[in-house]
């Protein structure tokens, strides 16, 4: 009589299930360590994923930017200019800069939920780059911030704005305002971690922003204001970044506003994203 399989099959299944497992823990073959890029972009990819979920987020960055436009240009287009479609060659880049600017308030909010969640926790216990998950989540941002000036924009479009700058100068113009959209992020990234409530984050960001939007030459000429009010305007960072914008959308690229824009954005992330990392750290 011919015996056939004297070693159990349960055996077999135990031996092949621990030898995968060996393979899996043997500490010559880790996986590589990301690179800082590619863990900045995915973290950003979730940035992306969590709008894809919760696509009311989106509400803030479409429908305020549209109710800007129509308000302010039926509103006061006939009052300061006489002929709403001439206020708006004026107003839709102020209008532009206005909403992008306010949005990034978003930022902060996003970054406090995360953190008192516990979900920075977790990601500092990973072999990665130790910025890419405040980066990503800015990354993820700037989605935000080009759909916001894309609807303006199209929007400004159809209600007669021609900008004379042609497509070189819009694609210049937003990407201005984006980047320095980015580098004031990094402000609010950290006023979301000192905070200890999303509430406490949003009330700060609207009253910094507000006057600084509305204290500007977004919708009227500095030179039309009192001489105090003109100088504070001057002093306004919204100003610079309004100028600058304008000037390149309507074709005439005012050569001082654009290097200060870019200066006051190197500062901020320089600074705030210094700081940012250094609460980051010590949470």
């Amino acid at each position: 009589m011919t015996t056939v399989g004297t070693e159990p099959v349960g055996s077999r299944d135990e031996t092949s299930v621990v030898a995968n497992l060996d393979a899996l823990l043997d500490a010559t073959r880790k996986p590589p360590r990301p690179s800082a890029w590619s863990a900045s972009v995915t973290f950003g990819w979730r940035a992306m994923l969590k709008i894809k979920h919760l696509p009311e987020q989106m509400f803030d960055v479409t429908a305020f930017p549209i109710i800007m436009v129509l308000m302010f240009t039926y509103l006061f287009g006939g009052a300061l200019a006489g002929s709403v479609t001439d206020y708006l060659q004026y107003l839709l880049p102020g209008i532009m800069v206005t909403s992008v600017v306010m949005i990034t308030m978003y930022t902060g909010a996003g970054v406090n939920t995360d953190s008192h969640r516990g979900v920075f926790d977790r990601f500092r216990t990973l072999p990665i780059w130790r910025p890419a998950p405040l980066l990503g989540a800015l990354f993820g941002d700037v989605l935000r911030y080009l759909t916001a000036a894309l609807v303006v924009l199209g929007l400004g479009l159809a209600l007669g704005f021609r900008p004379q700058g042609g497509v070189t100068g819009v694609v210049l113009g937003i990407a201005l305002l984006v980047g320095f959209a980015f580098a004031l992020s990094w402000l609010w990234t950290m006023v979301g971690l000192l905070m200890k409530s999303e509430k406490s984050v949003m009330g700060i960001s609207i009253n910094v922003l507000f006057p600084l939007t509305f204290l500007s030459n977004v919708f009227v000429e500095s030179d039309t204001m009192p001489g105090w009010l003109q100088a504070v305007t001057a002093c306004n960072p919204v100003t610079h970044l309004v100028t600058a914008t304008r000037s390149l959308m309507h074709g005439e690229p005012d050569g001082g506003e654009i290097t200060w824009v870019l200066i006051a954005g190197a500062v901020l992330v320089a600074v705030f994203g210094t700081l940012t990392m250094r609460f980051y750290n010590r949470r």
